[in-house]
Formats: structure tokens, C-alpha cells, sequence
């Protein structure tokens, strides 16, 4: 397929060797208590098959992740669970996931060392959980997942290459805030500046179709869903926690009241939810109606997203495959005013958001619709080898 251009597996490989000497590395320096959280399920093919349920649910809100967090490590095996992260990052990804996970001493500050979410510490880095799934480096399917509050990085590795790593997420909270001099703290800056310089570099035709609203969703359209497909729409801050609900009711009341003001502060109405869905045909402006200017900064703004993993193991999106991806945008043009685009294409979507806290709260996607979690790749495989 021309999305893929000329993609090389040998970085696959070369990734995967890296991630299953590390995943090895780190899962014999746990003890059989800590071993039973780390480890999951081998990777199944089937997506209603129980046992690989729970590698394909993912989150990005301060919940459980599933596995096992930073604080119930000591620190060598700290330092080895960041291993096993960084072998699935470029330097520029895994500064950025460092960074956001810092970023919950700077949350907390901000809101006062108060907020819970039913937990000791509501904003805290030590809560990033790690877990791998099935054997590394063995003749059957493994992978593994990080996540905590605004990271969640998922991968997959089928016959000694790695095949998947999306859903691949990073948010920042705040988006922007003061280091010393004068200067900002920006983790995901060019991801939101690229989109607004594109859209605002558009001729007034082709900015009317990349508006889609002069207003912006509350949150990323197709949220912490498993599989993502037309007619997605936000879901409400409080249905992507993992559970029912808090054990705390007056934590859990908490988290209703923050997620209903959250969607009353975006004002949507049936019609807007409507224009802003996600649809089988991209909406927005097509990378073939840009020039050539307009298609370098497509060109970059995507670099943001691929650029999260290894040089060559994401795909390489040459003219053809250029033309094809579609730009929306919802909300004003201003900077520091609320808003969301994405980009979709053949086996892409891309999502960002940011509105809440007074736009300074960002959350930004990179998924593959077709394969997301290696589905479509394990059941390649399954068929080869039963």
C-alpha cells in the first residue's frame, strides 16, 4: 500500500531486539509477587478473545492502567522499566513521555495538593504502570504497554518484528507553563503551533472546509475506545476511567461534577456533535489541495506524531500517500483559544485537543484504524500458523 512507501523491516526487527532484551532484562529482576502484575496475557488474535481483552484497553486519564507501577519497584527495576519505554521511543518521544510524567508535580502544584481521584495522591509519577504481555522474545506473539495520566504507549511485536505501536498518546497538563528567565515549558508546542500555521495559512475556500466548527469538542472524538469507526463522538471525562465507578462516593461525585462542567463549557448541541464525528469519508482539507508550502508543514506535523518511535519503524508517507490525508479543525484560529483538529488518511488518525483549563491542557493521538494493537497482524498470523 503506498502509506507505507518504502519502509524497510530491518528498524522493526532491530526495535524489537531491543525491546525483548529490555522486557527480559526487567521482568527477571522482579520477584514472583511483582511478576504476576507485570506479566499479562500472551497476545491473542481474536478481539473478543477474553484472555488479550485487557491488553487492548488503554487510557489516558490519572486511572489504573493495569501492571505494575513505578512506586512498587525499587529503583534499579525503575531504571529498567524506563529501559524497556525508551527502547520504544525515539530520544525526542521518550523526553517527551519524561516530561509528561513530571509534569504531575507541576499539576499538583497548580491545583493546590488537593485532588484524589479515589487514590492517596491524585496527580502523582510514580502512578505509570507497566505490563508485558506474553513471553519476550519468544516464537509466540508478545508486547507490552505503558501508561499513566497522558501517556499510553502500546506495542506488539509478531515474529521477532515490531508491528504495532499505536494507540500511541501524549497529553500535557499544563500545556504551557513558566521556567525560569522568561522561558516556557512547551512538551507538545510545534504539535499544536504546526496545525494552527497550516490552517491559517489556507486560502479562504479551503479554510471554510477545514473548519468544521468555529467551536471545538471537549475532548478527542474517538476518546480511549479499542477500535475506532464512523459515528464515533466524544465520550464525557467520566466514562474513560477504568471500573464503574469510585469507591468514594464523594470522589465519585467529584469526578461527575468535573466531567459535566467540562461538557457544559463546550456548549455542544446534537448538530455539532454531527459535524464533528467521525466519518468513513475524512472531512477537512486534503493534502492535495495544498502547495507545496502548506504540504511541508503537513509534512511536520505529522513528523510529530511518527516521530514519537524509532527512525523507520513508522510508516513513511511519500507524495501519493501525502495527498490522501485530510486536515480538520474545530474552534477559533487565536492562540491560547480552545481547539482540536485531526488528521485522517489511509490506515491514520490523528487526534489533539485543547480546551480545557482554559486551553492549557493538551491530549494528542496517533492511531491506526485498520491495526491498531496488531489486530489485523495477528490474525495474519494465526492463519499462517493453525
Amino acid at each position: 500500500m503506498p502509506y507505507v512507501g518504502a519502509v524497510e523491516t530491518d528498524p522493526r526487527r532491530a526495535a524489537a531486539d531491543r525491546m525483548a532484551e529490555a522486557a527480559a532484562a526487567w521482568l527477571g529482576s522482579l520477584d514472583d509477587e511483582q511478576r504476576r502484575t507485570a506479566q499479562g496475557h500472551p497476545p491473542g488474535d481474536d478481539p473478543s478473545e477474553a484472555g488479550d481483552a485487557e491488553r487492548r484497553r488503554w487510557f489516558y486519564t490519572p486511572t489504573d492502567h493495569g501492571g505494575l507501577t513505578m512506586h512498587q519497584q525499587r529503583p534499579a527495576q525503575q531504571r529498567g522499566a524506563m529501559r524497556l519505554v525508551a527502547s520504544g521511543l525515539s530520544t525526542a518521544g521518550y523526553v517527551t513521555v519524561a516530561t509528561t510524567m513530571g509534569l504531575e508535580n507541576v499539576l499538583d502544584h497548580v491545583e493546590g495538593f488537593t485532588v484524589r481521584f479515589d487514590r492517596e495522591r491524585g496527580r502523582d509519577p510514580g502512578l505509570y504502570y507497566l505490563r508485558v504481555f506474553g513471553d519476550p522474545g519468544g516464537a509466540r506473539p508478545w508486547g507490552w504497554r505503558f501508561g499513566g495520566h497522558h501517556v499510553s504507549l502500546n506495542n506488539l511485536v509478531v515474529g521477532g518484528e515490531l508491528v504495532a505501536t499505536t494507540p500511541c498518546f501524549l497529553g500535557a497538563d499544563p500545556a504551557v507553563s513558566p521556567l525560569l528567565g522568561g522561558a516556557l515549558n512547551r512538551p507538545l508546542g510545534r504539535v499544536e503551533d504546526l496545525a494552527r500555521e497550516l490552517v491559517g495559512s489556507l486560502p479562504e475556500e479551503l479554510r471554510a472546509r477545514a473548519v468544521l466548527l468555529p467551536k471545538p469538542p471537549s475532548d478527542l472524538v474517538t476518546a480511549n475506545r479499542t477500535t475506532v469507526g464512523p459515528g464515533d463522538r466524544v465520550v464525557p471525562l467520566a466514562g474513560i476511567w477504568r471500573g464503574p465507578r469510585f469507591s468514594d462516593d464523594g470522589e465519585q461525585a467529584a469526578l461527575q461534577a468535573l466531567s459535566d462542567r467540562i461538557d457544559d463549557a463546550a456548549g455542544f448541541e446534537e448538530s455539532d456533535h454531527a459535524a464533528v464525528e467521525l466519518t468513513e469519508e475524512p472531512r477537512g482539507v486534503a493534502g492535495a489541495d495544498l502547495d507545496h508550502g502548506q504540504r511541508g508543514l503537513l509534512r511536520d506535523l505529522l513528523g510529530c506524531y511518527l516521530g514519537r518511535v524509532p527512525e523507520g519503524v513508522a510508516p513513511a508517507y511519500d507524495d501519493a500517500a501525502l495527498d490522501a490525508v485530510h486536515l480538520a479543525w474545530a474552534g477559533p484560529l487565536e492562540p491560547g483559544s480552545p481547539h482540536y483538529y485531526r488528521l485522517q488518511g489511509p490506515r491514520l488518525l490523528v487526534e489533539w485537543d485543547n480546551t480545557q483549563r482554559e486551553a492549557n491542557h493538551a491530549h494528542s493521538v496517533w492511531r491506526d484504524p485498520e491495526s491498531d494493537f496488531g489486530l489485523d497482524v495477528l490474525a495474519a498470523h494465526r492463519a499462517a500458523h493453525h
